[in-house]
């Protein structure tokens, strides 16, 4: 079949060594922008919001529990996803299956008024949104080849300040009960849109496997060296940022001393702003550079040890101009690692024919930490206070830095 000038032709790390064209870019950066929208506007505002509402002497360990049961369902959904439609051959349709699904789990959680309800019902919207991102963080091996992988890792990177800028202003301005809603909606059309512009060539679906088999094949994948290593480093990073992001609005309300006019939402919003602009900015000139020098470990190792320094400013200046620098430099430093990170992920994917399943894999890096990161940091604030969640993060940021030093097949 014919492609037309949206498409991208094949699979994994043999796509063609053309470029990617025109049209896919920016249907990536839609796709996952409305993806982070939806994480950030949930787990950073509206998820607190309700949580406190619910239950506001408890909020900081209600949350981490939320938080943390809901993220094994994205652990357990995103592989499982990723395999289904490496099997059927397609991305679109999980994409905008998952995507109008969005819609229905966001409806439920924000009708439900207790913890239990909470929990399971951010449990449904982990899974559906998983559904989604398995997919669509398949395109990219599936259709661009090597030599630009930096440059559409960036439009997929690009995805993130945007996204979080526009989940986190939905959110703070409709409040938890509509902005649910709304945000599922935004979703919802994302996945329409791209689906209908991004037409795919059908890939040789696979046959059916047992669970075992693929339990065996998710394990098999781990074994590779290199992919091991950009595992253990996505994990790392992902739990320092996670683990202090998640309680941003907490940190403001209870930690940092904010202007009288200004409410701590509004500050989140605020905060998210300063660090799109700095992550929109890292992620163009990552990864053109990266492309251009042809040098992912360096690039990532910089960015991580950027990041761990970035946590260190809220320790040493515990005041809201000291947030602001901290929201600009962890910005610049995350925005530049996720660009260079993903298209150095896509070089060490051990199979192109597996390449949703091994993403799907990689993925657990990303909510593995969000299970992890809420129940430890809810312990550290429990017994330290948010000093020592911020040196916690930025010990995860060092260690997720040296751990690209052991790949081999990637400068």
């Amino acid at each position: 079949m014919a492609q037309s000038d949206a498409d991208v032709s094949l699979g994994g790390n043999s796509a063609p060594a053309g470029t990617p064209t025109r049209g896919l870019l920016p249907l990536l950066f839609l796709g996952n922008a409305a993806m982070y929208a939806m994480y950030s506007g949930v787990g950073g505002v509206l998820l607190p919001l309700q949580v406190e509402h619910i239950d506001a002497a408890d909020k900081v360990a209600n949350l981490g529990l939320v938080a943390g049961i809901s993220a094994i369902f994205a652990t357990i959904f995103n592989p499982v996803a990723g395999a289904l439609s490496d099997r059927s051959g397609r991305r679109n349709p999980w994409i905008l299956g998952g995507g109008l699904a969005a819609i229905a789990a966001m409806a439920l959680l924000g009708s439900v008024n207790t913890v239990l309800l909470v929990t399971i019902a951010w449990c449904v919207g982990q899974a559906v949104m998983n559904i989604y991102q398995a997919a669509i963080t398949s395109v990219v091996p599936d259709r661009v080849p090597l030599a630009r992988r930096g440059v559409a890792s960036a439009a997929v990177g690009l995805g993130l300040p945007f996204g979080t800028v526009a989940g986190v202003g939905l959110a703070s301005a409709f409040g938890y009960r509509t902005g649910y809603l709304v945000l599922g909606v935004f979703v919802a059309a994302a996945a329409v849109v791209f689906t209908a512009g991004a037409r795919e060539q059908r890939m040789p679906a696979k046959k059916a496997a047992s669970l075992r088999d693929q339990g065996r094949a998710f394990l098999s994948v781990l074994r590779q060296h290199d992919f091991r290593w950009a595992f253990i480093g996505r994990f790392l990073l992902v739990l320092g940022y996670f683990s202090v992001v998640g309680y941003q609005l907490y940190i403001l309300q209870d930690h940092i001393s904010l202007p009288d006019d200004l409410k701590p939402s509004t500050a989140v919003a605020v905060l998210t702003g300063i660090s799109a602009v700095g992550m929109t900015i890292s992620t163009v000139v990552g990864g053109v550079l990266s492309d251009r020098f042809n040098r992912r470990k360096l690039f990532v190792g910089l960015s991580a040890g950027i990041a761990a320094a970035a946590q260190l400013i809220p320790v040493i200046t515990p005041t809201w101009p000291g947030m602001l620098a901290f929201a600009a430099v962890n910005g610049v430093a995350f925005g530049c690692y996720m660009a260079v990170d993903t298209a150095l992920v896509t070089m060490v994917l051990p199979k192109a024919e597996d390449a949703a399943r091994d993403m799907g894999v990689l993925n657990i890096a990303n909510a593995a930490p969000q299970i992890l990161g809420p129940f430890v940091a809810s312990a550290v604030v429990s017994l330290g206070g948010y000093a020592p969640l911020f040196l916690f993060g930025g010990v995860l940021s060092v260690l997720g830095a040296l751990a690209v030093v052991p790949i081999r097949s990637v400068r």
